[in-house]
């Protein structure tokens, strides 16, 4: 599930959105000129590599990189959200954040994404919310306190 989640970041980051669209945009052109013989089949070839190559770097390479480097992914918490901050505690200690330093955020089917800059973000399980009322709470509390992304 945090492999998804991780899916979702990378693909809605702008600069990877572009070089998708990019390599797709190449890719189909390559395939309309190679059926209509105007190009040999080697920059069809390649467009086709260079295609799955980018597919399996931000849906399966990437995500797993990033999973197994960082403990964070794998850590249990507890989290808290109040009008005013973040409060999360890991058996390791615990920690606040003020709405205010989080600069957007952005909702996936699965979690929230809390950013404090474009790199740097939390992410919170909606299953942490054991009811569709609290659920619903803390997007309220998203929604006015941080900027959607």
């Amino acid at each position: 599930m945090v492999l998804q989640a991780l899916r979702y970041h990378f693909i809605s980051r702008r600069e990877i959105k572009l070089l998708m669209i990019l390599v797709n945009v190449f890719a189909l052109l390559a395939a309309v000129l190679y059926a209509f013989k105007l190009i040999s089949p080697l920059p069809f070839l390649m467009s086709s590599v260079l295609w799955i190559s980018m597919m399996v770097a931000f849906w399966i390479w990437l995500p797993a990189m990033i999973y197994r480097k960082s403990k964070t992914f794998k850590d249990e918490f507890t989290i808290s959200i109040e009008e005013n901050h973040f409060f999360i505690e890991t058996a390791g200690g615990q920690k606040s954040w003020a709405w205010r330093e989080f600069s957007s955020y952005y909702e996936t089917p699965g979690f929230f994404h809390l950013y404090f800059d474009s790199k740097s973000f939390f992410l919170i399980p909606k299953d942490a919310f054991p009811e569709q009322e609290k659920l619903d709470n803390a997007r309220t509390i998203f929604r006015e306190h941080i900027t959607k992304g």
